[in-house]
């Protein structure tokens, strides 16, 4: 069930930027929220890829 958005702040899905191009299935994602009014701009965010079992940046999808 989605949760309804209380002023500005709002979710978001985060997904690996190296996870396509390395070849394994699947994909690596993470639900955040952030403040619509403070950022803006699609955010960046370096999280815990399992699968590569490295730290690697997940940028903002939609």
């Amino acid at each position: 069930m989605a949760k309804k958005a209380k002023g500005n702040r709002i979710q978001v899905i985060l997904e690996c930027t190296e996870h396509k191009d390395s070849g394994v299935a699947g994909t690596s994602r993470y639900i955040t929220t952030k403040n619509r009014k403070n950022t803006p701009d699609r955010i960046e965010l370096k999280k815990f890829n399992a699968t590569l079992r490295k730290y690697t940046i997940h940028k903002e999808i939609k």
